[in-house]
């Protein structure tokens, strides 16, 4: 008798199938209708924007073509703002410099007292003078623009006199802070203004990414012995590092973009001074804002130009800021 037949195993049965729907939305698990219609409609909101941002390049880029085309003097180097002239003469190296050393000043001043403003919200301030504290920041950010530049033309230029000399007085000798008198209507009382007006929006995101931080990371190192000092410096610092950054890089998009509050502040000049303190100046905002009401068609196409500039400055920036962003991800909550 063979045995060999009594302990054979039956083959194995085959695993059974999924029907074949050929539905791509229900392989990626989008099968009941609200479900489709949130993917179209956030696909689609997603290629409206990238829709609206290249119209507006494709816009910028055609007018400014016809611009630059009739300058005849260096778009990016000359320092004259004559598009209505015979032949028409313009360019944009004052603009620039007007705008990325106010914006500069303005980033020097205000992320600091931001992010030691949020600390003291969120790790040092008892709660109701912090929730006090943030109310009061959250009503800054609500004031517009235009009472901003009356305040800055009324009260904040009137009142640097007494700045501006010490400054003289001590740092006057590098050059840059030199004074010599006259009404305080520079790129340095733009940059304070502009760091008032950002103030907020620093101050508001860092506020709540210092309150993603773990609280078991600071309790780690609170048992360690550290100070409060050294648990920000090693634990929420590192960590909201990123958050911090994109902070900062909302508040520069603001003070590049500004208009009525510099307009009011600023004494436009098309020069350039190596003092900060010295009168004249311009932005790119600034002057559109100025000039686009009594241009002519060249005028206007010449303002476009230098919205152009501003507006690819400002991709530069953000993607700038992604890519810093994206090289600091150990230091993201979604990783903490």
């Amino acid at each position: 008798m063979d045995m060999t037949t009594d302990t054979q195993k039956p083959p194995p049965s085959p695993t059974p199938q999924a029907p074949a729907t050929g539905d791509k939305g229900a392989a990626r698990g989008v099968t009941r209708p609200g479900d489709r219609i949130f993917l179209g409609l956030s696909r689609g909101s997603g290629i409206l924007v990238l829709v609206i941002m290249a119209a507006i390049a494709a816009f910028l880029a055609y007018r400014a073509s016809i611009a630059i085309g009739e300058d005849e003097a260096n778009f990016f180097t000359t320092f004259e703002w004559n598009p209505t002239g015979s032949p028409p003469e313009f360019g944009i190296a004052v603009l620039v410099y007007g705008t990325v050393v106010s914006s500069i000043v303005a980033m020097a001043i205000a992320v600091p007292v931001s992010v030691g403003i949020a600390l003291f919200i969120t790790h040092y301030a008892p709660r109701k003078l912090g929730g006090l504290i943030g109310y009061v920041i959250d009503l800054l950010a609500a004031v517009p623009s235009i009472v901003y530049g009356l305040w800055g033309a009324l009260v904040l230029v009137p009142h640097l006199n007494g700045l501006y000399g010490w400054l003289d007085q001590y740092l006057g000798w590098t050059g840059v802070f030199e004074w010599n008198g006259g009404a305080g209507r520079s790129l340095f009382t733009v940059g304070i203004l502009l760091a008032i007006m950002i103030l907020p929006i620093i101050t508001n995101v860092s506020r709540e990414v210092f309150r993603q931080v773990p609280r078991m990371h600071e309790e780690a190192a609170l048992a360690l012995g550290a100070t409060r000092w050294e648990v920000i410096r090693m634990s929420v610092l590192p960590f909201s590092r990123s958050g911090v950054i994109s902070a900062s890089m909302l508040g520069l998009g603001r003070a590049l973009g500004e208009t009525m509050a510099v307009a009011m502040v600023l004494s436009p000049t098309f020069d350039i001074s190596a003092s900060l303190l010295d009168p004249g100046g311009g932005t790119f905002a600034q002057n559109i804002a100025s000039k686009f009401n009594e241009a002519t068609e060249m005028g206007r196409d010449a303002l476009i130009a230098s919205g152009l500039v501003l507006f690819v400055i400002t991709l530069l920036v953000n993607g700038g800021a992604r890519m810093i962003i994206a090289r600091r991800k150990e230091y993201s909550g979604a990783n903490a």
